[in-house]
């Protein structure tokens, strides 16, 4: 009876089988942990930013004029604790004031992100609304050499 050669793999060629799946699968987990860090990372600039924008906004709507100077605090957003310091400088122009808001994690040093805003002098509520400001609406004009 002949001996047929050929019906199966041997154990080395299952063995090479192995070893280049284990490290395919590697570089997967590899890539994706790469990818989930990325992600994380960009969860917490962009929530960074958020608490730098609200802080600026803050100091707008208090609608009145910043002190130049740092200040510094702490707020819990997205059941994480952050820390903020915020640096308002003056431009050089009157009654208009640079803010450095600069977010970390609560008890680090690292800095996340940091943004930058303008603060200028309180108006009047809704003022900035009106499409004509400071102007007279045009209108219908008296006829001309017509005195008033």
């Amino acid at each position: 009876m002949p001996r047929l050669r050929g019906q199966g793999f041997t154990l080395i060629e299952v063995m090479v089988a192995l070893v280049i799946v284990a490290l395919a699968l590697t570089a997967v987990t590899a890539s994706m942990n790469q990818m989930i860090d990325a992600a994380e990372t960009m969860r917490n600039r962009t929530y960074a930013s958020w608490i730098a924008q609200n802080r600026i906004a803050e100091l707008r709507l208090a609608f009145a004029t910043p002190d130049v100077g740092v200040s510094s605090g702490e707020v819990q957003y997205a059941n994480t604790d952050w820390s903020w310091r915020a640096t308002v400088s003056e431009t050089g122009v009157d009654d208009l004031y640079r803010i450095d808001v600069t977010v970390s994690f609560a008890g680090s040093d690292d800095s996340i992100r940091t943004v930058s805003g303008f603060v200028g002098p309180p108006g009047v509520p809704g003022a900035a609304n009106s499409i004509w400001p400071g102007l007279t609406p045009p209108g219908p004009r008296p006829p001309a050499g017509a005195e008033g």
